[in-house]
Parts: structure tokens; C-alpha cells; sequence
């Protein structure tokens, strides 16, 4: 069961890291391309909660999304056509003295058939750096929308 963890440090605030995690409007995909509009369905949407489907690439996901805690944002996968058990993710948003926030992301894929197990090991090996740039990527999109420019 691999478990990814990654780090990075915005110009973002963790409010505004966290508005843009729970949004689940269209283009959400601009901030979160492992997350296109076309596997894009929200279920319920609570203050602090909300119960989402999304992925991209044949790959979907069923999420209870609790931010209860505004410093903490967890992702726990209810459903899935490869991931079950402990799947999910967490973001833990710390801010800093300078302005910045430190933004700590866990994730766990525990494969629940054949395909699940065979992309988890994947995703534990070589992908974990493709994972690591798509987290990357979403931290520049947040900080281009949150300082009002666009991204190239």
C-alpha cells in the first residue's frame, strides 16, 4: 500500500488554499488536473463537509471531504473503481510568520482489485514523481489565482 508525502510552500494563505481545494466548480481541473470536469460530481456539500466523485484518465474516486479543522483537509475514498481500504489524502496547511504556508499532503492508495494493486505499485514507484509534479503544478495554479494572474 504505497503512501506518498509531499511538501511545498505557497505564497497562498491556508484560507485560500483551502477555498481552493473545496471548490467543486467547473474548472476545477485548472487546479487539479488529476480532477476534470468530465468525472466531476458533487453529492453534498456541507460548511465543512461535502461528498465529491472526481478523476481523470479512467481513474475515479468517491470522496468524504472533512475540513472541520481549516488546517486540515481529509480525503477519505468511499468508493472507487481502484481504491479502497485506507485510500485517501490529507493536507495539512501551516502558516508561517512570513506570510507563506507550508503545505504538508499525505496520500495513501491501497489497491482494491487487481488493476488497483497493479497501479499502486506503480504510483509507490515511478509515479510518485509524476504525483509530486501534479502537486506542484496545483500549488502554482492556486498562487496565479489567488494573486489574480493567469497561468501559462
Amino acid at each position: 500500500m504505497p503512501t506518498l508525502h509531499f511538501t511545498e510552500t505557497t505564497t497562498a494563505t491556508p484560507e485560500e488554499f483551502l477555498a481552493a481545494l473545496t471548490d467543486f466548480g467547473p474548472d476545477r481541473e485548472q487546479l487539479f488536473g488529476n480532477s476534470t470536469d468530465e468525472y466531476l460530481e458533487v453529492h453534498h456539500r456541507g460548511p465543512t463537509e461535502a461528498d465529491v466523485t472526481e478523476g481523470s484518465r479512467g481513474i475515479w474516486e468517491r470522496l468524504h471531504y472533512d475540513w472541520s479543522n481549516p488546517r486540515r483537509v481529509v480525503m477519505t475514498t468511499t468508493d472507487s473503481n481502484l481504491w479502497g481500504g485506507h485510500s485517501g489524502h490529507t493536507y495539512t496547511l501551516t502558516p508561517r510568520a512570513d506570510g507563506k504556508t507550508d503545505i504538508d499532503v499525505t496520500v495513501v492508495r491501497e489497491g482494491k482489485n487487481l488493476k488497483g494493486r497493479a497501479v499502486g505499485a506503480v504510483v509507490g514507484t515511478v509515479g510518485q514523481g509524476v504525483l509530486r509534479n501534479a502537486f506542484h503544478k496545483t500549488v502554482e495554479a492556486v498562487e496565479a489565482r489567488t494573486n489574480g494572474t493567469n497561468q501559462t
